[in-house]
């Protein structure tokens, strides 16, 4: 006999409890990753932020303590060694770099040093003023321009000069003449018609107050060079007349064993304000003088009122 039971059974698979449990916990995985992710960079930009701003305020203090601090003496010493063993023809001696160097050191920061000529010791020079403000003044305007590309951090200006050499005693002459106008002890010189100041500088080189010059040129060796006459009266003239600063102003002449050196130093520096002086080099300190002085030198004021 067949069995005419027709009961149908309805059997569950258990895979599709499985597969409503599993993509449940792959969204809880998936929503537990990214809260994690968001709160590790949360704490990591937190943690580089801090970093930065520290690292920022070292900085910070750093540069601001080093602005202030001249170069250790060890590392001025060792520079002036090896400058003055360079194998270069024409270079300064120790004893007359030591000078220098010495009044750099001591010169308050930012120290303003003016150089008139472009030497082996221009860079030098640069270097340990590092803390101040450096600028050079070079007759040729090829080589100053030669010079700056070759060494961007050099700040180089060129200037043509009037004057020949063989025209010193003349030139002296028609300054001390004019003492009471044109050649003025005290005076912006870019307005001036002296024949022997400086008046096509840059003007902000007219209106710092310099601290250190030293005059190393222009050349002078021979009748037609224009020696350095103008550069040692400009040099007196703008430490006569700084407006602020330090009051006093060391000018330093080298090749003082020249005729024009000595001339010119003694004339518009004076043999009152030369502090020391050897075969080559001339440090005198000059003073700034009242706008109405029409004396270069105290000797020269005294003589004319006897």
């Amino acid at each position: 006999m067949k069995n005419t039971n027709n009961t149908k059974l309805i059997l569950l698979h258990p895979y599709i409890q499985k597969q409503g449990n599993s993509n449940r916990l792959w969204l809880l995985a998936f929503i537990s990753l990214v809260t994690i992710a968001f709160l590790v960079t949360l704490i990591c930009t937190r943690e580089s932020t801090s970093i930065i701003t520290a690292t920022s305020s070292i900085i910070a203090s750093t540069t601001t303590t080093t602005t202030t601090v001249p170069l250790p003496a060890t590392v001025t010493n060792t520079l002036i060694h090896y400058a003055a063993k360079s194998n270069e023809t024409y270079h300064m001696q120790y004893s007359d770099l030591k000078p220098i160097s010495d009044v750099l050191r001591k010169c308050s920061s930012p120290c303003n040093f003016l150089v008139f000529g472009l030497t082996q010791e221009t860079l030098l020079w640069k270097a340990l003023n590092h803390n101040g403000r450096t600028v050079f003044i070079d007759e040729n305007r090829y080589y100053a321009a030669y010079f700056e590309e070759k060494h961007p951090e050099i700040d180089v200006y060129d200037v043509e000069y009037t004057t020949k050499r063989s025209e010193m005693k003349e030139l002296i002459a028609s300054a001390k003449e004019r003492v009471g106008n044109e050649c003025k002890p005290v005076q912006n010189l870019l307005f001036s018609d002296c024949k022997l100041g400086l008046n096509d500088l840059p003007n902000h080189v007219y209106e710092v107050d310099w601290d250190v010059i030293l005059v190393d040129g222009p050349r002078g060796d021979w009748p037609d060079a224009p020696g350095r006459m103008s550069a040692i009266f400009t040099a007196g003239i703008l430490a006569r007349s700084k407006k602020g600063g330090n009051p006093k102003t060391h000018v330093f002449v080298h090749d003082f064993f020249g005729e024009v050196e000595r001339v010119c130093g003694d004339e518009f520096l004076c043999k009152e304000n030369l502090v020391e002086a050897s075969y080559s080099l001339g440090h005198y300190m000059l003073e700034k003088m009242d706008e109405n002085s029409v004396h270069y030198c105290k000797s020269s004021r005294a003589s004319s009122s006897t």
